[in-house]
């Protein structure tokens, strides 16, 4: 595997440097560049990276304006003491977001990470063009739910649906107003019913929805921690391996 990595703190990138040719001695250490400008100069010519290890805030200004100025099609690894920039990471062909001060671990598990990927993409096909018109004919998704309370039957509509979620094993529907309904189905079938691009299953207990999210942040062992514009009986938590789908999702609007 060809590698570049882009970082302006001699300590960091010699330590990555070292580290990515313990985990991977078949690797090849294409350069090390710790600036844009440098960056770009070496990316426009025949330099051909099959992955690339990039910190954010370089010298010269963030590395998001490499993208602007030439065309990167390998996997990006972002190595940054800052965690502000997680969204516009992911959107830029960001595999994973290691926080430094970074370990042996967190190293490998991202090299882990693009391997799993890599032999992924390998594997599956294409969908061919049949498929591909069945998925964008199916149904945009459930629009109403019926529920029972107060000895009354009344229908809820998806799109004031905050959340539902899992508590003692059966399914709960909460609505922006914060009124809460128990459903028949289990969370797996409701999450087969609505729109995939209106909800997201962060985890077995929880199924949210896009408009739902008030922010995002860092969490302990690289997870993710959600929180909505209503409160939740519990943390709501994206492990790591979910992370890159989370942030596809949310940016795919």
């Amino acid at each position: 595997m060809n590698i570049i990595i882009i970082e302006d703190e001699f300590r960091a990138a010699k330590s990555l440097q070292n580290l990515i040719l313990d985990l991977k001695p078949e690797s090849k250490i294409l350069g090390v560049y710790d600036s844009i400008e440098a960056s770009v100069e070496a990316l426009s010519k025949d330099i051909k990276p099959d992955l690339i290890f990039m910190d954010i805030q370089l010298s010269d200004g963030l590395s998001f304006e490499i993208f602007k100025a030439v065309d990167i099609t390998c996997p990006i690894i972002f190595c940054t003491a800052f965690d502000q920039y997680m969204l516009d990471a992911f959107k830029s062909k960001g595999v994973d977001y290691v926080l430094k001060p970074f370990s042996r671990d967190d190293i490998s598990e991202a090299l882990k990470k693009v391997d799993e990927l890599r032999k992924f993409f390998q594997k599956n096909d294409l969908p061919d063009i049949e498929s591909l018109l069945q998925k964008i004919s199916q149904p945009t998704g459930k629009s109403t739910f019926l529920v029972f309370k107060n000895q009354k039957y009344t229908t809820i509509p998806t799109e004031s649906v905050a959340y539902f979620y899992i508590h003692n094993e059966i399914t709960h529907l909460v609505t922006f107003d914060k009124e809460q309904f128990q459903l028949s189905q289990p969370l797996g079938q409701v999450a087969e019913q609505v729109s995939g691009k209106q909800f997201f299953r962060i985890n077995r207990q929880y199924l949210v929805s896009f408009k739902a999210i008030k922010e995002m942040e860092h969490y302990f062992q690289r997870k993710i921690l959600v929180k909505l514009v209503i409160e939740t009986p519990e943390k709501l938590l994206i492990n790591k391996e979910k992370t890159h789908g989370f942030f596809t999702w949310l940016e795919d609007r």
